[in-house]
């Protein structure tokens, strides 16, 4: 259905944005520092499925009505930014124990992977993103345009959970490591609270 020569040009594009710091590795980072690799594993995994939404949206054309319905937009952008600070505020209400004390908030795989969902899909900008960079590779004449846009969705998708995988799992392991020391895990999910809020300011203030 998608040409050999498309999917050259494509997937080094993808793989370059992926690349590229954004909000979603800067999440996985968050996680995997405060919990250990496995929360930054499942954060990964999260925003992929997360990622998958916004493209069956795109797909449907659901993303073209939050890119010409500024009040939908905005809505939608809002509440990220209401949920990336609630996250900041437990982080920073976590007590100053070691991840290997008994009673210390640690997200847990499933949590890691449910938050990550939940940024992902409020977050707007990555919507209109896929409906402005998918349908550049999108043939019509070569078939639906409905199965283009989820086989590209998910090669773009591929590219973002490798990377991200790297990011989580990265710092799970200097974070675990860190932070199996009491003043040191109290850095990191003050860090970590940081992260959440640097994330909802600058979905806030992004120019739309």
């Amino acid at each position: 259905m998608i040409p050999v020569e498309t999917l050259l040009v494509f997937i080094p594009a993808a793989l370059a944005l992926n690349l590229t710091p954004g909000n979603d590795m800067l999440f996985c980072l968050g996680q995997g520092m405060k919990s250990g690799p496995r929360a930054g594993v499942a954060a990964s995994f999260g925003i992929a499925a997360g990622g998958m939404v916004h493209t069956l949206a795109a797909a449907l054309g659901l993303a073209a009505l939050l890119a010409t319905h500024p009040g939908a937009f905005e809505a939608i952008r809002w509440a990220g930014v209401a949920y990336l600070v609630w996250l900041a505020v437990q982080a920073f209400r976590s007590p100053a124990l070691p991840l290997s004390a008994e009673g210390a908030r640690r997200t847990t795989p499933g949590r890691a992977f449910r938050e990550a969902v939940v940024v992902n899909v409020l977050n707007p900008k990555v919507a209109v993103f896929i409906l402005a960079f998918l349908p550049q590779f999108v043939d019509p004449a070569r078939g639906s345009t409905f199965l283009q846009f989820l086989l590209l969705g998910l090669v773009f998708n591929i590219g973002g959970t490798v990377v991200n995988l790297a990011v989580g799992l990265f710092a799970g392991r200097i974070g675990g490591w860190l932070m199996s020391r009491a003043r040191i895990a109290r850095a990191f999910q003050i860090a970590t609270g940081g992260i959440f809020l640097m994330l909802a300011a600058r979905i806030a203030f992004e120019r739309r």
